[in-house]
């Protein structure tokens, strides 16, 4: 009996070992540590990130920007924000990916998104996040209009990889708990 409840046992841990894994969402500051701001090139940074159902967009500005979601990417390339789903201000909004999809967003202030204040965000199902590498705090290119830039490149201590090192290190200890759990239960 004392080997069934030590079995039992060790399946609720990695069951719940794995369900906390599977259910972390990431939080992407949208623009990176420019945060949402002009001088940041969104379409760059949007671009060097994995946007899973579940994680949280958060928006970081000053009070003379707004973000506005609109409905559609005709809105979302003219600039109109007339028709928009949704403001926020504040300085410090958090948006929720609730489904896979294409969500626009601008800022409200009169001539930002012209300039490039908007981005595009592309949610995934969470089933189709195995190879995800975003993170929290993510680097974005910094661009001008007169140069190009290119994503920031990662390096193996990048927040990227020490997220990826971190889910690594939780599998790996789920592992390991359940083989010791299981070689109990033999004793």
């Amino acid at each position: 009996m004392e080997a069934v409840f030590k079995f039992v046992f060790a399946i609720l841990i990695s069951a719940v070992l794995m369900v906390e894994e599977a259910t972390a969402a990431t939080q992407h500051v949208v623009g990176g540590s420019q945060g949402w701001d002009e001088s940041t090139d969104f379409s760059t940074w949007a671009s060097g990130q994995k946007f899973v159902v579940g994680d949280q967009l958060v928006f970081k500005y000053t009070s003379l920007h707004s973000v506005v979601e609109v409905g559609s990417e005709s809105a979302y390339k003219s600039c109109d924000i007339s028709s928009a789903l949704n403001s926020l201000n504040g300085g410090n909004s958090v948006v929720k990916l609730t489904k896979p999809g294409t969500r626009y967003f601008a800022c409200g202030t009169s001539g930002h998104c012209g300039q490039g204040m908007k981005v595009k965000i592309t949610t995934v199902a969470a089933d189709a996040s195995s190879s995800s590498s975003s993170s929290t705090t993510t680097t974005p290119a910094s661009s001008s209009s007169s140069s190009s830039s290119s994503p920031a490149s990662t390096s193996s201590s990048s927040p990227a990889s020490a997220s990826a090192a971190s889910v690594s290190y939780r599998a790996s200890m789920a592992t390991a708990l359940l083989v010791i759990c299981l070689s109990l239960v033999s004793v």
